[in-house]
């Protein structure tokens, strides 16, 4: 099992920087044992001008075996003689992956103390592997690498016997990778690809092998067109591993798109009780009976059932409270919540039970994983949408994209949206003058404020508004929640709003629905 990593360079910055990045010295052959047999590191050539590193992988195929048996699919052959007779000594697969990981793990940091500054240059990289095993062939290769900034992929075919070329090609190819990367770029992708390319792993996948994935596929991973394929493969297809890590996939992506970190974004679920307005828990002393939560639910529920709406969607679901209030009436014929926080789909997907729920119940529910500030074609065709507590969590400059993902693309029939009335927060005793409700909220409105920014969305959608209070109006402060109810008014509008001005218009990727509990491996 073999592989060659070169660069170039000049006198002035030696190629042989390259023993640097390693963490191997040029001038020595070196040899480490692993798991499955002996890696050994060594320079065919060192020079100012060009530096050649080769890794040499010898597997002992008994010693496979033996940590193989009773693991995955290996540890069962088709017969005993294909435990000892097989194409690991040979050929590129997890094998190498994590001989890698091992023999070059502070490349794959990106960490070097005696030049901290190399391993963040690009350089020119030249990678051959020559037995790389490819199912899905030539194109899937060139389908994996080339997104990820290599100028050339080069793949030749390895016939099976050079005496009898009538028995044609084997499954494996000869690799050439070239470009301009960084050192720690082309390992991550190399450690994660080699065992997709060969479709099966050689030791016990458990869960942390998520957290490889994604350490691994960090910065490139999310937003590769086959980042699906390379997840399934690499998580050797184990259903519950492969959702939970497109779940944190897709938040990576959402959080890259929207120029934050992923926990920014993911922070629904704080450690904290479910209800989102912390505030709420204070209502007790002034509505002992109902609680504003409760009031607000139930106010969101009248507005529905007074819009005649039977396709709901939840945007910005959080923890489930309304989906489950939703399910307890069968008028409500399709339900489905959005969130961006994987951790608040899942805590939902525990309040509803999905996974003890009978079939006709969940197939009124789904759960999908959204940012709101996209479009997004499986939010269309809707009877009416739901924003409760939704919009003070986003920056002011946001809401032009949210208005259009709404009310300019999913264009449901009705629209409830419910923010907190700021004007009523001088009732709250054990709030702090000129303090909002929860941490996370970005902005708390005045009535005239909402009002002003609804009849604007009505007016640029083809929407009618009306308004509504939530909770015990008081003369001076107004009541503790607002509610707008937007009625479509035709099939046609003007906007003076634009999708390339306001809205990131590229759909949200797949259907990355949250798992029933019980499903995870």
């Amino acid at each position: 099992m073999f592989l060659t990593i070169s660069t170039t360079g000049t006198t002035e910055k030696p190629a042989t920087d390259l023993g640097f990045l390693l963490h191997k010295h040029p001038g020595k052959t070196q040899a480490f044992a692993t798991s499955y047999g002996t890696a050994h590191v060594f320079y065919p050539q060192a020079t100012d001008h060009r530096c050649t590193a080769a890794l040499l992988l010898e597997v002992d195929p008994v010693a496979l075996v033996r940590r193989s048996r009773g693991k995955g699919r290996d540890g069962s052959p088709d017969t005993a003689l294909a435990q000892y007779v097989n194409d690991r000594p040979y050929a590129a697969s997890s094998l190498l992956a994590v001989a890698l990981s091992g023999v070059f793990r502070t490349a794959l940091k990106g960490q070097c103390a005696a030049r901290p500054e190399l391993p963040g240059q690009a350089r020119s990289l030249r990678i051959e592997i020559p037995a790389l095993p490819a199912r899905g062939g030539a194109d899937l290769v060139r389908r994996l690498f080339a997104p990820l900034g290599w100028d050339c992929v080069e793949t030749e075919s390895v016939t099976l016997d050079e005496q009898f070329p009538e028995w044609g090609d084997s499954r494996y190819l000869r690799l050439v990778l070239e470009g301009e990367l960084r050192l720690e770029d082309a390992l991550r992708q190399l450690y994660v690809l080699l065992p997709v390319l060969d479709d099966s792993k050689h030791y016990w996948i458990a869960p942390d092998e998520v957290d490889k994935l994604l350490r691994a596929g960090d910065g490139w991973l999310a937003g590769h067109p086959e980042h699906a394929l390379i997840t399934a493969r690499y998580l050797a297809r184990r259903k519950g591993l492969t959702q939970s890590a497109m779940e944190r996939l897709e938040l990576a992506r959402l959080a890259e798109a929207d120029g934050s970190e992923a926990e920014e974004l993911d922070d629904a679920v704080d450690g904290t009780p479910a209800d989102r307005d912390s505030m709420e828990r204070d209502s007790a002393e002034r509505e002992r009976s109902v609680p504003l939560a409760v009031r607000r639910r139930e106010a969101v529920l009248a507005a529905l059932r007074e819009a005649g709406a039977a396709r709901v969607l939840d945007l910005g679901c959080g923890e489930g409270q309304l989906v489950q209030e939703l399910l307890k009436d069968t008028a409500f014929t399709e339900i489905v919540g959005v969130d961006v926080s994987a951790r608040a789909l899942t805590t939902a997907s525990r309040r509803l039970r999905l996974e003890r729920m009978g079939e006709r119940q969940s197939s009124r529910v789904r759960l999908l994983q959204g940012s709101l500030v996209y479009t997004d074609k499986r939010l269309a065709g809707y009877d009416a949408a739901v924003l409760s507590e939704v919009i003070e969590h986003l920056d002011l400059p946001r809401l032009p994209a949210l208005e259009y993902a709404v009310f300019g693309s999913a264009r449901p029939r009705t629209v409830l949206v419910t923010t907190p009335n700021v004007e009523f927060n001088v009732r709250w005793e054990t709030l702090p003058a000129g303090r909002v409700r929860h941490r996370d909220h970005r902005f708390e409105w005045t009535r005239e404020e909402f009002r002003a920014w609804a009849d604007g969305v009505a007016a640029r959608h083809g929407y009618a508004v009306a308004y509504r209070p939530v909770g015990d109006e008081d003369p001076e402060a107004g009541p503790p929640t607002q509610m707008a109810v937007f009625t479509r008014t035709g099939d046609t509008h003007e906007t003076d709003i634009s999708e390339t001005d306001t809205a990131d218009t590229a759909d949200t990727g797949t259907d990355t629905a949250i798992p029933k509990e019980g499903e995870a491996a």
